[in-house]
Protein backbone atom coordinates (compact mmCIF):
# COMPACT_ATOMS: atom_id res chain seq x y z
CA UNK A 1 0.00 0.00 0.00
CA UNK A 2 1.24 3.48 -0.81
CA UNK A 3 0.37 6.41 1.42
CA UNK A 4 -1.11 4.41 4.35
CA UNK A 5 0.14 1.66 6.61
CA UNK A 6 -1.24 -1.74 7.51
CA UNK A 7 -1.84 -2.76 11.08
CA UNK A 8 0.48 -5.54 12.19
CA UNK A 9 -1.14 -8.84 13.20
CA UNK A 10 -0.17 -8.17 16.80
CA UNK A 11 -2.20 -4.97 16.72
CA UNK A 12 -5.32 -6.40 15.12
CA UNK A 13 -6.97 -7.70 18.27
CA UNK A 14 -6.19 -4.42 20.03
CA UNK A 15 -7.75 -2.66 17.06
CA UNK A 16 -11.00 -4.47 17.69
CA UNK A 17 -11.22 -2.86 21.08
CA UNK A 18 -10.47 0.53 19.58
CA UNK A 19 -13.60 0.13 17.54
CA UNK A 20 -15.60 1.01 20.54
CA UNK A 21 -16.35 4.63 19.84
CA UNK A 22 -15.68 7.76 21.71
CA UNK A 23 -17.60 7.60 24.97
CA UNK A 24 -19.75 10.66 25.39
CA UNK A 25 -19.70 12.03 28.96
CA UNK A 26 -23.44 12.55 29.03
CA UNK A 27 -24.01 8.83 28.40
CA UNK A 28 -22.33 7.58 31.55
CA UNK A 29 -25.10 5.23 32.74
CA UNK A 30 -28.06 3.34 31.29
CA UNK A 31 -31.09 5.55 31.13
CA UNK A 32 -34.00 6.58 28.91
CA UNK A 33 -32.99 8.49 25.77
CA UNK A 34 -35.72 10.52 24.11
CA UNK A 35 -35.86 11.87 20.58
CA UNK A 36 -38.57 13.66 18.62
CA UNK A 37 -39.03 13.04 14.90
CA UNK A 38 -41.15 15.65 13.14
CA UNK A 39 -41.74 14.35 9.63
CA UNK A 40 -42.03 17.36 7.33
CA UNK A 41 -41.39 18.30 3.72
CA UNK A 42 -38.26 20.31 2.91
CA UNK A 43 -36.79 21.75 -0.27
CA UNK A 44 -33.39 20.49 -1.43
CA UNK A 45 -31.33 21.08 -4.55
CA UNK A 46 -29.29 18.20 -5.94
CA UNK A 47 -28.17 17.21 -9.44
CA UNK A 48 -29.51 20.39 -11.09
CA UNK A 49 -33.00 19.81 -9.65
CA UNK A 50 -34.80 21.55 -6.79
CA UNK A 51 -37.63 19.56 -5.24
CA UNK A 52 -39.53 18.92 -2.03
CA UNK A 53 -38.69 15.74 -0.12
CA UNK A 54 -39.86 14.13 3.15
CA UNK A 55 -37.43 14.77 6.00
CA UNK A 56 -37.11 14.26 9.73
CA UNK A 57 -36.91 17.59 11.56
CA UNK A 58 -36.36 19.39 8.26
CA UNK A 59 -32.96 17.78 7.78
CA UNK A 60 -31.47 15.48 5.21
CA UNK A 61 -29.75 13.36 6.48
CA UNK A 62 -31.93 12.62 9.43
CA UNK A 63 -30.74 13.07 13.02
CA UNK A 64 -28.10 10.84 14.59
CA UNK A 65 -29.60 8.72 17.37
CA UNK A 66 -27.06 7.82 20.08
CA UNK A 67 -27.76 5.36 22.88
CA UNK A 68 -25.76 3.11 25.14
CA UNK A 69 -26.09 -0.65 25.49
CA UNK A 70 -28.87 -1.27 28.01
CA UNK A 71 -30.63 2.07 27.42
CA UNK A 72 -34.31 2.50 26.80
CA UNK A 73 -34.95 4.49 23.61
CA UNK A 74 -38.17 6.45 23.05
CA UNK A 75 -38.68 8.18 19.70
CA UNK A 76 -41.84 10.26 19.41
CA UNK A 77 -42.88 10.53 15.75
CA UNK A 78 -45.24 13.24 14.51
CA UNK A 79 -46.36 12.77 10.91
CA UNK A 80 -46.80 16.17 9.26
CA UNK A 81 -46.75 15.07 5.61
CA UNK A 82 -49.52 13.82 3.35
CA UNK A 83 -48.25 10.23 3.28
CA UNK A 84 -48.49 7.43 5.78
CA UNK A 85 -45.18 6.64 7.45
CA UNK A 86 -43.51 4.14 9.79
CA UNK A 87 -39.93 3.83 11.05
CA UNK A 88 -37.77 0.73 11.41
CA UNK A 89 -34.74 0.51 13.71
CA UNK A 90 -32.65 -1.63 11.41
CA UNK A 91 -30.80 -4.38 13.25
CA UNK A 92 -32.23 -3.73 16.72
CA UNK A 93 -33.31 -7.07 18.18
CA UNK A 94 -36.56 -5.63 19.63
CA UNK A 95 -36.72 -8.31 22.32
CA UNK A 96 -40.41 -8.52 23.28
CA UNK A 97 -40.91 -5.05 21.76
CA UNK A 98 -42.14 -6.01 18.31
CA UNK A 99 -44.70 -3.19 18.44
CA UNK A 100 -41.76 -0.84 17.83
CA UNK A 101 -40.11 -2.73 14.97
CA UNK A 102 -41.82 -0.56 12.37
CA UNK A 103 -42.52 -2.37 9.06
CA UNK A 104 -45.91 -1.19 7.85
CA UNK A 105 -48.74 -3.73 8.10
CA UNK A 106 -46.39 -6.26 9.71
CA UNK A 107 -45.88 -4.99 13.27
CA UNK A 108 -48.03 -1.87 13.05
CA UNK A 109 -50.47 0.05 10.94
CA UNK A 110 -48.95 3.19 9.43
CA UNK A 111 -48.86 6.54 11.20
CA UNK A 112 -51.39 8.54 9.24
CA UNK A 113 -51.01 12.22 8.33
CA UNK A 114 -51.51 14.32 11.44
CA UNK A 115 -51.03 11.38 13.80
CA UNK A 116 -48.23 10.45 16.22
CA UNK A 117 -46.69 7.30 17.66
CA UNK A 118 -43.92 6.66 20.20
CA UNK A 119 -41.44 3.90 19.39
CA UNK A 120 -40.35 2.59 22.79
CA UNK A 121 -37.79 -0.18 23.20
CA UNK A 122 -34.64 -1.22 25.03
CA UNK A 123 -31.20 -1.96 23.58
CA UNK A 124 -30.23 -5.41 24.90
CA UNK A 125 -26.85 -7.01 24.29
CA UNK A 126 -25.98 -4.94 21.24
CA UNK A 127 -23.32 -2.36 20.51
CA UNK A 128 -22.00 -0.79 17.32
CA UNK A 129 -23.39 0.86 14.20
CA UNK A 130 -27.00 0.38 13.15
CA UNK A 131 -29.42 2.75 11.48
CA UNK A 132 -33.06 3.78 11.19
CA UNK A 133 -35.22 4.34 8.13
CA UNK A 134 -38.81 4.70 7.00
CA UNK A 135 -40.53 1.40 6.25
CA UNK A 136 -43.49 2.48 4.15
CA UNK A 137 -43.51 2.54 0.35
CA UNK A 138 -40.34 4.21 -1.02
CA UNK A 139 -40.02 6.80 1.75
CA UNK A 140 -36.69 5.52 3.01
CA UNK A 141 -35.13 7.21 -0.04
CA UNK A 142 -34.83 10.33 2.15
CA UNK A 143 -36.05 9.29 5.61
CA UNK A 144 -33.02 7.64 7.18
CA UNK A 145 -30.18 8.24 9.62
CA UNK A 146 -27.62 6.53 11.87
CA UNK A 147 -28.29 4.71 15.14
CA UNK A 148 -25.14 4.39 17.23
CA UNK A 149 -25.03 2.04 20.22
CA UNK A 150 -22.17 2.73 22.61
CA UNK A 151 -20.78 0.04 24.89
CA UNK A 152 -21.14 0.31 28.63
CA UNK A 153 -18.20 2.29 30.02
CA UNK A 154 -17.52 -0.42 32.60
CA UNK A 155 -16.82 -2.96 29.85
CA UNK A 156 -14.21 -0.92 27.98
CA UNK A 157 -11.01 -3.00 28.23
CA UNK A 158 -8.66 -0.59 26.40
CA UNK A 159 -8.39 3.10 25.53
CA UNK A 160 -10.93 4.46 23.12
CA UNK A 161 -10.30 5.42 19.50
CA UNK A 162 -11.59 8.55 17.75
CA UNK A 163 -14.29 7.90 15.22
CA UNK A 164 -15.35 9.60 12.00
CA UNK A 165 -18.79 9.47 10.53
CA UNK A 166 -21.18 7.82 10.44
CA UNK A 167 -20.83 7.69 6.69
CA UNK A 168 -24.25 6.98 5.20
CA UNK A 169 -23.92 5.71 1.63
CA UNK A 170 -27.06 6.53 -0.30
CA UNK A 171 -28.45 7.48 -3.67
CA UNK A 172 -29.97 10.58 -5.20
CA UNK A 173 -32.50 10.84 -8.00
CA UNK A 174 -33.81 13.63 -10.18
CA UNK A 175 -37.39 12.42 -10.54
CA UNK A 176 -38.16 9.16 -8.73
CA UNK A 177 -36.37 6.75 -6.41
CA UNK A 178 -36.72 3.55 -8.43
CA UNK A 179 -33.42 4.18 -10.29
CA UNK A 180 -30.76 6.47 -8.83
CA UNK A 181 -28.92 9.15 -10.78
CA UNK A 182 -26.02 9.45 -8.33
CA UNK A 183 -24.56 7.88 -5.23
CA UNK A 184 -24.08 9.99 -2.12
CA UNK A 185 -22.03 10.32 1.06
CA UNK A 186 -24.24 11.65 3.86
CA UNK A 187 -26.58 13.01 1.20
CA UNK A 188 -23.84 14.69 -0.87
CA UNK A 189 -23.11 13.37 -4.40
CA UNK A 190 -19.63 14.85 -4.81
CA UNK A 191 -17.88 16.45 -7.78
CA UNK A 192 -18.34 13.78 -10.46
CA UNK A 193 -21.93 14.79 -11.27
CA UNK A 194 -23.39 17.82 -13.02
CA UNK A 195 -24.32 20.80 -10.82
CA UNK A 196 -22.32 19.27 -7.99
CA UNK A 197 -19.12 20.83 -6.67
CA UNK A 198 -17.16 21.49 -3.51
CA UNK A 199 -20.21 22.42 -1.43
CA UNK A 200 -21.85 19.12 -2.43
CA UNK A 201 -18.82 17.02 -1.50
CA UNK A 202 -18.39 15.23 1.82
CA UNK A 203 -14.95 15.73 3.39
CA UNK A 204 -13.37 13.66 6.12
CA UNK A 205 -10.41 15.26 7.90
CA UNK A 206 -7.73 13.20 9.64
CA UNK A 207 -4.39 13.77 11.33
CA UNK A 208 -1.24 12.04 10.04
CA UNK A 209 -0.36 8.85 11.87
CA UNK A 210 -3.66 8.45 13.71
CA UNK A 211 -6.09 5.54 13.44
CA UNK A 212 -9.80 6.28 13.07
CA UNK A 213 -12.98 4.26 13.23
CA UNK A 214 -15.23 4.74 10.20
CA UNK A 215 -18.87 3.77 10.64
CA UNK A 216 -20.32 2.82 7.25
CA UNK A 217 -23.98 2.24 6.37
CA UNK A 218 -25.40 1.33 2.95
CA UNK A 219 -28.71 3.20 2.90
CA UNK A 220 -29.15 3.04 -0.89
CA UNK A 221 -32.52 1.78 -2.06
CA UNK A 222 -31.40 -0.69 -4.69
CA UNK A 223 -27.62 -0.82 -4.94
CA UNK A 224 -24.91 -2.98 -3.46
CA UNK A 225 -21.76 -0.87 -3.33
CA UNK A 226 -18.01 -1.20 -3.58
CA UNK A 227 -16.19 1.17 -1.19
CA UNK A 228 -12.51 2.13 -1.12
CA UNK A 229 -10.15 4.93 -0.08
CA UNK A 230 -7.29 5.72 -2.44
CA UNK A 231 -3.86 4.64 -1.12
CA UNK A 232 -5.30 3.38 2.17
CA UNK A 233 -6.04 -0.10 3.47
CA UNK A 234 -9.04 -0.63 5.74
CA UNK A 235 -9.35 -3.05 8.66
CA UNK A 236 -12.84 -4.51 9.11
CA UNK A 237 -13.73 -4.97 12.79
CA UNK A 238 -17.53 -5.05 12.97
CA UNK A 239 -20.41 -5.99 10.69
CA UNK A 240 -24.07 -5.30 11.45
CA UNK A 241 -23.08 -4.33 15.02
CA UNK A 242 -21.36 -7.67 15.66
CA UNK A 243 -17.62 -8.00 16.21
CA UNK A 244 -15.61 -9.92 13.63
CA UNK A 245 -12.06 -11.20 13.54
CA UNK A 246 -10.20 -8.21 12.10
CA UNK A 247 -9.04 -8.43 8.50
CA UNK A 248 -7.64 -5.91 6.04
CA UNK A 249 -9.03 -5.06 2.63
CA UNK A 250 -8.43 -2.45 -0.04
CA UNK A 251 -12.06 -2.62 -1.22
CA UNK A 252 -15.21 -3.32 0.78
CA UNK A 253 -18.58 -4.60 -0.42
CA UNK A 254 -21.61 -3.32 1.47
CA UNK A 255 -25.14 -4.43 0.60
CA UNK A 256 -28.24 -2.30 1.21
CA UNK A 257 -29.11 -2.51 4.90
CA UNK A 258 -25.67 -3.62 6.02
CA UNK A 259 -23.35 -1.68 8.31
CA UNK A 260 -19.61 -2.02 8.68
CA UNK A 261 -17.13 -0.55 11.15
CA UNK A 262 -13.60 -0.25 9.79
CA UNK A 263 -10.31 1.18 10.99
CA UNK A 264 -8.37 3.57 8.77
CA UNK A 265 -4.81 4.53 9.68
CA UNK A 266 -3.71 7.86 8.27
CA UNK A 267 -0.20 7.80 6.88
CA UNK A 268 2.51 9.54 8.87
CA UNK A 269 3.72 11.14 5.62
CA UNK A 270 0.95 11.19 2.97
CA UNK A 271 2.17 10.38 -0.54
CA UNK A 272 -0.18 12.82 -2.27
CA UNK A 273 1.31 16.33 -2.52
CA UNK A 274 -2.10 17.77 -1.69
CA UNK A 275 -2.54 15.29 1.20
CA UNK A 276 -6.05 14.52 -0.03
CA UNK A 277 -7.45 11.26 -1.41
CA UNK A 278 -10.70 10.16 -3.01
CA UNK A 279 -13.14 7.97 -1.11
CA UNK A 280 -15.10 6.17 -3.82
CA UNK A 281 -18.26 4.10 -4.15
CA UNK A 282 -19.60 2.35 -7.23
CA UNK A 283 -22.27 -0.32 -7.78
CA UNK A 284 -22.02 -4.08 -7.82
CA UNK A 285 -24.81 -5.71 -9.80
CA UNK A 286 -25.67 -8.49 -12.23
CA UNK A 287 -29.12 -7.20 -13.02
CA UNK A 288 -30.43 -7.32 -16.54
CA UNK A 289 -32.34 -4.10 -15.90
CA UNK A 290 -31.34 -0.46 -15.76
CA UNK A 291 -28.94 0.59 -13.03
CA UNK A 292 -26.77 3.57 -12.12
CA UNK A 293 -23.24 2.69 -13.25
CA UNK A 294 -21.51 5.80 -11.91
CA UNK A 295 -18.81 6.42 -9.33
CA UNK A 296 -19.24 8.94 -6.53
CA UNK A 297 -16.40 10.36 -4.50
CA UNK A 298 -15.89 12.03 -1.15
CA UNK A 299 -12.57 13.39 0.10
CA UNK A 300 -10.19 12.19 2.79
CA UNK A 301 -8.22 15.30 3.79
CA UNK A 302 -5.19 15.39 6.06
CA UNK A 303 -4.76 18.26 8.48
CA UNK A 304 -2.61 20.86 6.78
CA UNK A 305 -3.94 20.03 3.32
CA UNK A 306 -5.23 22.92 1.19
CA UNK A 307 -8.88 23.57 1.94
CA UNK A 308 -9.72 23.67 -1.77
CA UNK A 309 -8.12 20.57 -3.23
CA UNK A 310 -8.53 19.92 -6.95
CA UNK A 311 -11.42 17.50 -6.50
CA UNK A 312 -11.45 16.00 -9.97
CA UNK A 313 -7.72 15.23 -9.93
CA UNK A 314 -7.52 13.48 -6.55
CA UNK A 315 -5.84 10.06 -6.39
CA UNK A 316 -8.65 7.53 -6.82
CA UNK A 317 -8.89 3.88 -5.81
CA UNK A 318 -9.23 1.17 -8.44
CA UNK A 319 -12.64 -0.42 -7.88
CA UNK A 320 -13.72 -3.81 -9.30
CA UNK A 321 -15.94 -3.99 -12.36
CA UNK A 322 -19.64 -3.57 -11.65
CA UNK A 323 -20.31 -7.29 -12.22
CA UNK A 324 -17.25 -8.76 -10.48
CA UNK A 325 -19.02 -11.48 -8.52
CA UNK A 326 -15.71 -13.16 -7.72
CA UNK A 327 -14.45 -10.09 -5.85
CA UNK A 328 -17.69 -9.96 -3.88
CA UNK A 329 -17.53 -13.66 -2.99
CA UNK A 330 -13.90 -13.43 -1.87
CA UNK A 331 -14.68 -10.49 0.39
CA UNK A 332 -17.79 -12.10 1.87
CA UNK A 333 -15.91 -15.32 2.66
CA UNK A 334 -13.46 -13.50 4.96
CA UNK A 335 -15.96 -12.67 7.70
CA UNK A 336 -15.67 -14.62 10.96
CA UNK A 337 -17.20 -13.89 14.34
CA UNK A 338 -14.80 -12.77 17.05
CA UNK A 339 -15.92 -15.85 19.05
CA UNK A 340 -13.99 -14.80 22.14
CA UNK A 341 -14.72 -15.45 25.81
CA UNK A 342 -16.24 -11.98 26.12
CA UNK A 343 -18.09 -12.16 22.79
CA UNK A 344 -18.85 -15.85 22.15
CA UNK A 345 -20.57 -17.16 19.04
CA UNK A 346 -23.63 -19.09 20.23
CA UNK A 347 -24.12 -20.99 16.99
CA UNK A 348 -26.96 -23.53 17.00
CA UNK A 349 -25.19 -26.87 16.69
CA UNK A 350 -28.40 -28.79 16.09
CA UNK A 351 -31.47 -27.77 14.13
CA UNK A 352 -35.14 -28.35 14.90
CA UNK A 353 -36.51 -27.16 11.56
CA UNK A 354 -34.88 -26.82 8.15
CA UNK A 355 -36.10 -24.69 5.27
CA UNK A 356 -35.00 -24.28 1.67
CA UNK A 357 -36.10 -21.00 0.05
CA UNK A 358 -35.68 -20.46 -3.69
CA UNK A 359 -35.25 -16.70 -4.04
CA UNK A 360 -35.63 -14.72 -7.23
CA UNK A 361 -37.69 -12.97 -9.83
CA UNK A 362 -40.71 -14.13 -11.75
CA UNK A 363 -43.61 -12.97 -13.84
CA UNK A 364 -47.14 -11.91 -13.03
CA UNK A 365 -50.24 -11.25 -15.03
CA UNK A 366 -50.54 -7.59 -15.93
CA UNK A 367 -54.01 -6.15 -15.71
CA UNK A 368 -53.34 -2.91 -17.56
CA UNK A 369 -50.85 -1.88 -20.22
CA UNK A 370 -51.52 1.81 -19.78
CA UNK A 371 -48.55 4.14 -19.18
CA UNK A 372 -45.97 1.39 -19.55
CA UNK A 373 -46.93 -0.42 -16.36
CA UNK A 374 -46.40 -3.83 -17.97
CA UNK A 375 -42.61 -3.90 -18.10
CA UNK A 376 -42.01 -7.63 -17.84
CA UNK A 377 -41.38 -10.04 -20.73
CA UNK A 378 -44.20 -10.82 -23.16
CA UNK A 379 -46.62 -8.29 -21.73
CA UNK A 380 -46.26 -9.51 -18.15
CA UNK A 381 -45.37 -7.63 -14.98
CA UNK A 382 -42.21 -8.23 -12.97
CA UNK A 383 -42.68 -10.06 -9.68
CA UNK A 384 -40.42 -11.59 -7.05
CA UNK A 385 -40.92 -14.48 -4.68
CA UNK A 386 -39.58 -17.02 -2.23
CA UNK A 387 -40.61 -20.58 -3.00
CA UNK A 388 -42.81 -19.11 -5.73
CA UNK A 389 -44.91 -17.16 -3.20
CA UNK A 390 -44.98 -13.43 -3.83
CA UNK A 391 -45.82 -11.73 -0.55
CA UNK A 392 -49.12 -9.86 -0.45
CA UNK A 393 -49.04 -6.95 1.95
CA UNK A 394 -52.01 -7.23 4.33
CA UNK A 395 -54.39 -4.38 5.10
CA UNK A 396 -53.99 -4.69 8.84
CA UNK A 397 -51.09 -5.36 11.21
CA UNK A 398 -50.03 -9.01 11.28
CA UNK A 399 -48.72 -8.56 14.82
CA UNK A 400 -52.07 -7.18 15.96
CA UNK A 401 -53.87 -10.10 14.29
CA UNK A 402 -51.49 -12.53 15.97
CA UNK A 403 -51.87 -10.95 19.40
CA UNK A 404 -55.68 -11.08 19.09
CA UNK A 405 -55.56 -14.54 17.45
CA UNK A 406 -57.69 -13.23 14.59
CA UNK A 407 -55.99 -14.83 11.62
CA UNK A 408 -58.92 -15.47 9.30
CA UNK A 409 -58.80 -13.27 6.23
CA UNK A 410 -55.46 -11.78 7.30
CA UNK A 411 -52.82 -14.50 6.93
CA UNK A 412 -52.35 -18.21 6.41
CA UNK A 413 -49.76 -20.31 8.25
CA UNK A 414 -48.74 -22.39 5.25
CA UNK A 415 -45.64 -20.83 3.73
CA UNK A 416 -43.88 -23.73 1.97
CA UNK A 417 -40.71 -25.11 3.54
CA UNK A 418 -39.31 -25.86 0.07
CA UNK A 419 -40.15 -24.94 -3.54
CA UNK A 420 -43.40 -26.60 -4.65
CA UNK A 421 -41.69 -27.79 -7.85
CA UNK A 422 -37.91 -28.34 -7.66
CA UNK A 423 -35.91 -27.31 -10.74
CA UNK A 424 -32.35 -26.49 -11.80
CA UNK A 425 -32.25 -23.25 -9.83
CA UNK A 426 -29.15 -21.73 -11.42
CA UNK A 427 -29.54 -23.40 -14.81
CA UNK A 428 -32.22 -23.22 -17.46
CA UNK A 429 -35.33 -21.69 -15.88
CA UNK A 430 -38.65 -23.56 -15.97
CA UNK A 431 -41.19 -22.84 -18.67
CA UNK A 432 -43.71 -21.49 -16.16
CA UNK A 433 -42.25 -18.43 -14.44
CA UNK A 434 -45.50 -17.10 -12.98
CA UNK A 435 -45.70 -16.60 -9.21
CA UNK A 436 -48.48 -17.24 -6.74
CA UNK A 437 -49.61 -14.68 -4.17
CA UNK A 438 -50.44 -14.71 -0.49
CA UNK A 439 -49.82 -13.41 3.00
CA UNK A 440 -48.32 -16.68 4.10
CA UNK A 441 -46.19 -17.10 7.22
CA UNK A 442 -44.16 -19.82 8.93
CA UNK A 443 -45.26 -20.45 12.55
CA UNK A 444 -42.46 -21.36 14.96
CA UNK A 445 -42.58 -22.53 18.54
CA UNK A 446 -40.58 -20.45 20.98
CA UNK A 447 -36.86 -21.41 21.10
CA UNK A 448 -37.00 -23.41 17.87
CA UNK A 449 -33.59 -23.63 16.21
CA UNK A 450 -33.94 -22.80 12.53
CA UNK A 451 -31.78 -23.32 9.45
CA UNK A 452 -32.66 -21.59 6.19
CA UNK A 453 -30.86 -22.18 2.91
CA UNK A 454 -31.47 -19.24 0.59
CA UNK A 455 -30.96 -20.25 -3.03
CA UNK A 456 -30.73 -17.72 -5.86
CA UNK A 457 -32.51 -18.62 -9.09
CA UNK A 458 -31.87 -17.74 -12.72
CA UNK A 459 -35.51 -16.96 -13.52
CA UNK A 460 -35.37 -13.69 -15.49
CA UNK A 461 -31.67 -13.53 -14.65
CA UNK A 462 -29.55 -14.54 -11.66
CA UNK A 463 -28.63 -11.71 -9.32
CA UNK A 464 -27.67 -11.02 -5.73
CA UNK A 465 -30.43 -10.48 -3.16
CA UNK A 466 -29.60 -8.83 0.20
CA UNK A 467 -31.99 -10.51 2.66
CA UNK A 468 -32.77 -8.79 5.97
CA UNK A 469 -34.37 -10.57 8.93
CA UNK A 470 -36.24 -8.40 11.43
CA UNK A 471 -36.07 -9.16 15.15
CA UNK A 472 -33.01 -11.40 14.97
CA UNK A 473 -29.35 -11.74 14.21
CA UNK A 474 -28.39 -14.96 12.46
CA UNK A 475 -25.20 -16.91 11.83
CA UNK A 476 -24.02 -17.36 8.25
CA UNK A 477 -22.86 -20.98 8.42
CA UNK A 478 -22.25 -21.61 4.73
CA UNK A 479 -22.35 -20.17 1.23
CA UNK A 480 -21.36 -21.14 -2.27
CA UNK A 481 -22.10 -21.01 -5.98
CA UNK A 482 -24.42 -23.20 -8.02
CA UNK A 483 -27.24 -25.28 -6.60
CA UNK A 484 -27.09 -26.15 -2.91
CA UNK A 485 -26.23 -29.81 -2.33
CA UNK A 486 -27.46 -30.98 1.07
CA UNK A 487 -25.35 -34.13 0.91
CA UNK A 488 -22.04 -32.31 0.47
CA UNK A 489 -22.46 -28.65 1.41
CA UNK A 490 -23.78 -29.24 4.93
CA UNK A 491 -20.55 -31.00 5.89
CA UNK A 492 -18.62 -27.82 5.04
CA UNK A 493 -20.59 -25.56 7.39
CA UNK A 494 -18.67 -23.35 9.78
CA UNK A 495 -20.20 -23.97 13.21
CA UNK A 496 -17.24 -22.54 15.14
CA UNK A 497 -16.98 -18.85 14.29
CA UNK A 498 -19.48 -17.94 11.53
CA UNK A 499 -20.23 -14.26 11.11
CA UNK A 500 -23.34 -12.95 12.86
CA UNK A 501 -25.44 -10.51 10.81
CA UNK A 502 -28.96 -9.22 10.26
CA UNK A 503 -28.59 -8.74 6.48
CA UNK A 504 -26.82 -11.10 4.07
CA UNK A 505 -26.64 -11.16 0.29
CA UNK A 506 -27.64 -14.37 -1.44
CA UNK A 507 -24.79 -14.77 -3.96
CA UNK A 508 -25.52 -14.36 -7.64
CA UNK A 509 -26.25 -17.88 -8.95
CA UNK A 510 -25.42 -19.26 -5.52
CA UNK A 511 -26.74 -19.96 -2.04
CA UNK A 512 -26.23 -19.00 1.59
CA UNK A 513 -27.21 -20.92 4.75
CA UNK A 514 -28.18 -19.18 7.99
CA UNK A 515 -29.15 -20.36 11.48
CA UNK A 516 -30.95 -18.62 14.32
CA UNK A 517 -32.88 -19.41 17.49
CA UNK A 518 -36.52 -18.25 17.51
CA UNK A 519 -36.35 -16.73 21.00
CA UNK A 520 -38.22 -13.48 20.29
CA UNK A 521 -42.03 -13.76 20.17
CA UNK A 522 -43.85 -11.80 17.49
CA UNK A 523 -44.20 -11.54 13.73
CA UNK A 524 -40.94 -10.87 11.90
CA UNK A 525 -40.62 -10.12 8.22
CA UNK A 526 -37.67 -11.35 6.17
CA UNK A 527 -37.30 -9.48 2.91
CA UNK A 528 -35.00 -8.38 0.14
CA UNK A 529 -33.46 -4.99 0.94
CA UNK A 530 -33.57 -3.95 -2.69
CA UNK A 531 -36.74 -1.91 -2.45
CA UNK A 532 -37.74 -2.62 -6.02
CA UNK A 533 -37.73 -6.35 -5.24
CA UNK A 534 -39.62 -5.81 -1.98
CA UNK A 535 -42.26 -3.91 -3.95
CA UNK A 536 -42.53 -6.95 -6.22
CA UNK A 537 -43.18 -9.27 -3.28
CA UNK A 538 -39.77 -10.66 -2.27
CA UNK A 539 -40.65 -11.20 1.39
CA UNK A 540 -42.11 -13.67 3.89
CA UNK A 541 -42.75 -13.62 7.64
CA UNK A 542 -41.99 -15.78 10.67
CA UNK A 543 -44.66 -16.02 13.35
CA UNK A 544 -42.91 -16.88 16.62
CA UNK A 545 -45.24 -18.03 19.38
CA UNK A 546 -44.94 -17.13 23.05
CA UNK A 547 -42.82 -19.21 25.38
CA UNK A 548 -44.12 -20.64 28.68
CA UNK A 549 -42.54 -18.04 30.97
CA UNK A 550 -43.76 -14.46 31.52
CA UNK A 551 -40.55 -13.01 30.05
CA UNK A 552 -41.07 -15.09 26.91
CA UNK A 553 -44.42 -13.62 25.94
CA UNK A 554 -45.36 -10.73 23.69
CA UNK A 555 -46.70 -7.88 25.85
CA UNK A 556 -49.92 -6.03 24.96
CA UNK A 557 -49.74 -3.27 22.34
CA UNK A 558 -49.10 0.28 23.56
CA UNK A 559 -52.13 2.53 23.88
CA UNK A 560 -51.05 4.81 21.03
CA UNK A 561 -50.34 2.08 18.47
CA UNK A 562 -51.80 3.24 15.11
CA UNK A 563 -55.00 1.67 13.86
CA UNK A 564 -55.74 0.63 10.30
Amino acid sequence: MAGGRRLSPACLFLAVALVVVVALPELAAARTRRYTFNVTMATVTRLCVTKSIPTVNGRFLGPKVVVREGDRLVVQVHNNINNNVTFHWHGVRQLRSGWSDGPSYITQCPIRPGQSYAYDFRIVGQRGTLWWHAHFSWLRATLYGPLLILRRAASLPVPQAPHRGPLMLGAADRRGPNVSDAYTFNGLPGPTYNCSGASDTFKLRVQPGKTYLLRLVNAALNDELFFAVANHTLTVVQADASYVKPFTADTLVISPGQTMDVLLTAAASPSSPAAAFAIAVAPYTNTVGTFDNTTAIAVLEYDGAPQQSALRSLPRPALPLYNDTGAVANFSARFRSLASAQYPAHVPRTVDRRFFFAVGLGADQCQSRVNGTCQGPNGTRFAASMNNVSFTMPRTSLLQAHYQRRYSGVLTANFPAAPPVPFNYTGTPPNNTFVTHGTRVVPLNFNTTVEVVLQDTSILGAESHPLHLHGYDFFVVGQGFGNYDANNDTAKYNLVDPVQRNTISVPTAGWVAIRFVADNPGVWIMHCHLDVHLSWGLAMAWLVNDGPLPNQKLPPPPSDVPRC
